[in-house]
């Protein structure tokens, strides 16, 4: 079993983490890529910025990869998220999640992701054509996004 926590402000690369979770035992490998688009709701953005309470944010992604091992038999998870100013196009966040079946991989995958959202003191400013915006960041006491 294998687990990868990082915040920071590298670049994440969605080839080298798939390449690192090659396990015989695994019979599926789900990848999620948060990228920066180019628009919200009718605005045109022009980049973002993450910030992070550092410390906090990296010791719940580390709850929560350990409760996706735990919970769906992951054998390796991997969750990165970017800090600093990011452009259109630029991958966010990554979580990557391999398990013995396609079914919990998937869910695992969703629930890692969810839970980063709506439970990691991270936080992004949105800049616009037309000025900027601070988007909520997690919400605590959000619902469990994947019951069994």
């Amino acid at each position: 079993m294998s687990v990868r926590v990082e915040i920071g402000k590298a670049r994440l690369d969605p080839g080298r983490v798939l390449s690192s979770l090659a396990c015989p035992a695994d019979g599926a490998v789900n990848l999620f890529l948060g990228v920066v688009r180019d628009h919200h709701q009718s605005r045109r953005v022009l980049r973002l910025e993450y910030h992070a309470y550092g410390a906090m944010a990296k010791q719940k992604m580390q709850q929560i990869a350990d409760e996706v091992t735990e919970r769906f038999g992951a054998t390796s998870v991997v969750l990165l998220h970017r800090l600093g100013t990011l452009e259109i196009g630029d991958v966010s966040v990554l979580v990557a999640v391999a398990t013995a079946h396609r079914a919990e991989s998937f869910t695992a995958c969703r629930h890692a992701i969810e839970r980063i959202k709506s439970e990691v003191p991270i936080w992004k400013k949105e800049h616009f054509e037309d000025g900027v915006a601070w988007v909520e960041g997690c919400r605590p006491g959000a619902p469990d996004p994947s019951p069994i």
